[in-house]
C-alpha cells in the first residue's frame, strides 16, 4: 500500500521529545484496515517514508483515533524542516 499526504510538523515534549506529523484520516482508515496484518504490536505499523529526496523507515504510532509519523532528526536536518512547516510524505507500507 502506498500512501501520500501533507500535514504540519508537530512537536511533543515528552520524556523522550520527538517530531511528527499526523495522517489525515482518509488515509488512517486504509491504514487501520491492514494494521492487524502488518503490526508487530501496540498498534505500530511499519513503513518506508519519504520528504523530498530523504527516505527512512520507521513506524506510526497510533494517535488519538490515527496515526502519527515520526520524523528523525537526519530527516528534519537533511530536508530543512521546522516546526509548524507543512511536509509532503511518500508512505510505502508492505501489506
Amino acid at each position: 500500500m502506498e500512501l501520500e499526504f501533507t500535514g504540519p510538523v508537530w512537536f511533543w515534549k515528552g520524556p523522550a521529545p520527538w517530531h511528527f506529523v499526523s495522517a489525515p484520516d482518509d488515509e488512517c482508515g486504509a491504514l487501520e484496515a491492514v494494521s492487524a496484518q502488518v503490526s508487530y504490536g501496540w498498534g505500530m505499523i511499519p513503513v518506508a517514508a519519504r520528504i523530498g529526496r530523504t527516505r527512512w523507515t520507521t513506524s506510526l504510532f497510533p494517535k488519538d483515533g490515527g496515526y502519527a509519523v515520526p520524523l528523525k532528526l537526519a530527516v528534519l536536518r537533511a530536508e530543512e524542516i521546522e516546526v509548524g512547516d507543512v511536509v509532503s510524505l511518500h508512505l510505502t507500507v508492505d501489506a
